[in-house]
């Protein structure tokens, strides 16, 4: 059977599919204008931390005060913070970031629940779409430190591994905060994920897992003792075929 064979035969489109045709190219040039927007607005942001969390932690408890120690050491040791600009783990990185002397930049999305802009931002740009405020944390980003959360946490947990271990994007420090949480995670990676063969033993070097915000800090200027924050070339090349 031919190409020609296996393709429906052409119909030409009702208006109500032209409609949504129209519909769906503009909401592609309006993801590429959030590209370009967050690019000109935070490329002057640098060397930055991006810090994930869940949305849903409470202000009194020990995740988000643990955040915005840590938040606040960056800040003072002249890192801007990058945090998803709403509540919980997000607003305590913003809040350490903003009392400190870096910059405290919040990537806002537009959600019909949970997300709300939190007051402790010296950037704010919000996001209609995931993709593009999903780049936007690995591409201005020097390093990770990933805090208890849901869904959210996990999926860009794995985005930036997967970035750095198939070398599309920086080779940077992935730290997991509070070790109990997420040990189950990593017995998962270190048995299942590596006895079959999914991910190679080496890859769990890729992680760190630091509960001391000091040791936090000193981990990600030491991944750099040797080198500038600046992307090596090979990595900016890398970073443009994202």
């Amino acid at each position: 059977m031919s190409a020609k064979d296996k393709l429906p035969p052409f119909t030409a489109p009702s208006l109500s599919a032209e409609t949504r045709l129209a519909r769906e190219s503009w909401r592609i040039l309006g993801i590429m204008s959030e590209f370009v927007e967050a690019t000109e607005r935070l490329q002057a942001i640098k060397p930055a931390v991006s810090i994930f969390g869940s949305a849903r932690t409470p202000v009194d408890h020990p995740y988000y005060a643990l955040t915005e120690r840590i938040a606040r050491l960056l800040s003072d040791h002249g890192f801007s913070v990058i945090s998803g600009g709403g509540p919980g783990i997000m607003e305590a990185a913003n809040k350490g970031a903003f009392a400190g002397k870096g910059l405290s930049v919040g990537l806002n999305i537009q959600l019909p629940h949970e997300q709300s802009g939190n007051p402790y931002q010296d950037v704010s740009q919000t996001f209609r779409h995931f993709f593009p405020r999903k780049v936007m944390f690995v591409r201005f980003a020097a390093a990770y430190v990933v805090m208890p959360g849901g869904f959210g946490t996990l999926d860009e947990l794995s985005e930036a591994l997967t970035l750095i271990q198939t070398k599309k994007g920086r080779q940077i420090p992935v730290i997991l905060v509070c070790s109990q949480f997420w040990a189950g995670l990593v017995d998962w990676f270190k048995t299942t994920l590596v006895n079959e063969k999914m991910i190679n033993a080496k890859d769990l070097d890729l992680i760190q897992i630091i509960d001391e915000p000091e040791e936090i800090v000193a981990a990600i200027f030491k991944h750099y003792e040797s080198r500038g924050f600046e992307p090596l070339p090979e990595e900016h090349e890398a970073m443009l075929n994202l």
